[in-house]
């Protein structure tokens, strides 16, 4: 099965060069680190771009990759980049609906396969701590080079934390300017609850001048609509 994203544009000279050191900086993070989670604090942060991103540096580079979008809640690939025919996906597989097999699609970019979410679910934390996602990841493990997963913001739901527990590493999104230091510092004590190694984090929407991709508006209101509002985190200002 093949899926053509329709709106996927060229990232300008900058940005493509920032992902250009992001795929190299975790190729020195050992030959070890070939599942790797990406999340973030907060919604809009931009984690979902950087994860799809990085994903099709990595197959630029030769790499073959696999790019899971486990945000089952809230997903905003299938819109953002234009795919061209309905899929199944991840929630259809954990929930016994579909074969493996049967949610796996080749893409447009060369050496970039997808998992999409597949239908919203009533109960994505219960899904993806079944025993049918860490079978997925090990059987992906031989056929692909990396697994990229995108997930839910951690500041939010405990999605991410679940998906950690079966990845190499984890990678924090951070926006500049937005999320603040004492809800960074949650997020990174729950993944490194979860046992995943905490590669690093990329520091998002940073100001280059003039209107650039990363700008706010490219976003929209991806999350706030669904995840509401955040309690005591979206009054927690500092740093």
């Amino acid at each position: 099965m093949k899926v053509n994203f329709e709106k996927k544009k060229e990232l300008d000279f900058k940005t493509n060069e920032a992902y250009k050191t992001l795929r190299t900086n975790i190729s020195f993070s050992g030959d070890d680190i070939r599942v790797i989670a990406l999340t973030s604090s907060l919604p809009n942060e931009g984690k979902s771009v950087v994860s799809f991103n990085l994903a099709n540096s990595l197959a630029e580079d030769g790499k073959k990759v696999l790019y899971i979008d486990a945000d089952i809640r809230k997903t905003v690939t299938i819109a953002r980049y234009g795919v061209d025919i309905e899929t199944k996906g991840l929630s259809h597989y954990l929930s016994g609906q579909n074969k493996l097999e049967e949610i796996v699609y080749e893409t447009n970019v060369e050496n970039l396969s997808v998992i999409f979410t597949g239908q919203t679910a009533p109960n994505p934390s219960e899904l993806l701590g079944n025993a049918r996602f860490k079978s997925l990841i090990a059987a992906k493990r031989e056929e692909y080079d990396y697994i990229i997963i995108d997930c839910p913001p951690l500041g939010s739901v405990i999605d991410a934390a679940i998906v950690a527990k079966e990845c190499d590493g984890a990678i924090i999104v951070i926006e500049t300017d937005n999320a603040s230091y004492k809800i960074v510092q949650r997020v990174k004590k729950q993944l490194e609850q979860s046992g995943c190694k905490i590669l690093g984090a990329v520091l998002n929407k940073v100001e280059m001048g003039g209107k650039g991709y990363y700008g706010k508006g490219y976003y929209g209101n991806y999350y706030g609509r669904y995840y509401g509002s955040y309690g005591d985190y979206g009054n927690d200002k500092e740093a």
